[in-house]
């Protein structure tokens, strides 16, 4: 094992990524020789006197740079140069905006990273649709697209509709998928330097993106019921935001769901003080729960975003948003501005999904595969602390002590699984720890393999000692 110790002092960016930059150029010239073993991560944060997390994060970037590798009972080693590969830029910059996935999914693993929909044969539908678009359709597939016809209006509104609420076609507009609407509806209501409220734990790739065109988060306070209003107009009264993103029901990664008092207040905060409200419904559509949307309680001020991509198939990049009076046409513009454009087929081919029944029929197959799942993994994972919902492609575990979320996550890597710990839904930096992580069981192609990680993830939750003081 190696008496190797960085220089935090040199560098630049968080302390994770110093630490992983100089191990690497330590790697590269030699100074950490192949087959070296690293020390185990509570031994290194000792002698260099920063948190357990940080060496996590930091063993965890240098794992995704293609240098290292470990496995629970033997420590993390580093690779020769033979089996090092080349990996795209890994300047702070760039890790800053990906995150802590890795930007592409090493080959191998069983990955609970993700929660698109199931595959329950959903591409041959699509294939057929597509030919036929195809054959009807020649010029339009092969020019831009420069009018978006009705019924792609019409489509977006029935996907939309949710309970007792659905949106007239003329206030909504078709995108490039969930992330893309939301994306548009920041831009065209803000300017560079806003501030956008964002829960602590939250869909982090939002606040992400909307960092790198300039604007700000703040962050606001929640419980197991979701944000709390109270905080909520601290915020506003405080740092003045111009939006606030939301997730109503069933909120990723946490699951919660606001019940209808804390909506009814959180539509008059914004109100009160002028926040517009993007309501993000892509997992509250697929939930049972019937509680009135934001959208209900204050119309004239949120924006409500849903897609196909959790509850038909992911791959098609479908979304729509609804806007309140007379935004529609500002957020068709965003969206072209920010994206280059919607392409022909794809927006013909999830509008045709929807208005054929053929979205609905493929959801209802997604919906029964996904509960069956859920239950598999209340099976497997009985007796220890996680919030499910039969209807959501994912759960919320809460670790065992000495478990912390980054080491758990290196460890199930390490022994082929991949899964997001919670500094992967981080909005901003925050000083709470609520070691948890995400399993998202979708993506495996079969039960047997979900049942496979599942039980990995409970025999590593049973071994925490060996786990924490060998794991990178």
């Amino acid at each position: 094992m190696t008496n190797w110790l960085p220089n935090l002092k040199q560098g630049n960016g968080p302390l994770y990524i110093r630490l992983a930059d100089q191990m690497e150029d330590a790697i590269m010239d030699g100074g950490l020789a192949a087959g070296t073993k690293l020390p185990p991560q509570r031994n290194l944060a000792f002698d260099i006197g920063v948190t357990i997390g940080t060496i996590s994060r930091a063993y965890a970037l240098l794992h995704e740079r293609g240098l290292v590798s470990g496995e629970v009972g033997r420590g993390t080693y580093v690779l020769s140069r033979q089996e090092i590969s080349p990996q795209a830029s890994h300047d702070p910059v760039t890790a800053s905006l990906v995150g802590t996935r890795p930007f592409s999914a090493p080959p191998g693993k069983i990955r609970f990273d993700s929660t698109a929909a199931p595959d329950v044969g959903q591409s041959a539908v699509m294939a057929d649709i597509m030919a036929e678009i195809a054959r009807e359709l020649p010029s339009e597939i092969s020019s831009y697209t420069r009018s978006f016809p009705d019924h792609w209006y019409e489509a977006g509104a029935r996907w939309l509709s949710d309970g007792n609420w659905s949106p007239s076609p003329d206030s909504v507009v078709p995108t490039l998928g969930a992330h893309a609407a939301i994306m548009a509806v920041l831009t065209a209501v803000t300017a560079p330097g806003d501030k956008i409220v964002f829960e602590h734990l939250t869909f982090s790739q939002v606040s992400r993106a909307a960092g790198l065109v300039g604007r700000r988060t703040c962050l606001v306070e929640s419980d197991h019921d979701g944000i709390l209003p109270d905080d909520f107009e601290r915020v506003c009264i405080q740092q003045h935001p111009k939006v606030a993103f939301i997730m109503s029901s069933a909120q990723n990664p946490t699951l919660a769901t606001l019940p209808l008092e804390r909506r009814k207040a959180i539509a008059g905060i914004a109100h009160k003080y002028g926040v517009w409200l993007i309501e993000d419904n892509l997992y509250g559509a697929m939930d049972q729960k019937q509680i009135p949307l934001l959208a209900e309680l204050a119309p004239d001020r949120t924006f409500v975003v849903d897609g196909l991509s959790k509850a038909v198939a992911a791959g098609v990049r479908g979304g729509w948003v609804s806007c309140p009076p007379h935004f529609a046409q500002r957020i068709r513009i965003a969206h072209k501005m920010i994206t280059g454009g919607l392409p022909f087929l794809l927006a013909e081919l999830c509008a045709r999904l929807v208005l054929s029944g053929e979205a609905e029929r493929i959801w209802g197959l997604c919906r029964a595969e996904i509960s069956a799942r859920e239950s598999l993994a209340r099976s497997v994972l009985a007796g220890h602390d996680f919030c499910s919902n039969p209807d959501i492609p994912f759960l919320w575990l809460k670790l065992p002590d000495p478990w912390l979320s980054g080491t758990f996550k290196n460890a199930l890597f390490n022994n082929g699984v991949l899964i997001d710990d919670e500094d992967e839904f981080r909005a901003g930096r925050s000083d709470k720890t609520h070691h948890r992580v995400r399993l998202g069981f979708s993506p495996p192609g079969d039960r047997k393999t979900v049942e496979t990680g599942l039980t990995i993830v409970r025999q590593l939750l049973e071994m925490p000692s060996a786990g924490y003081d060998s794991v990178a």
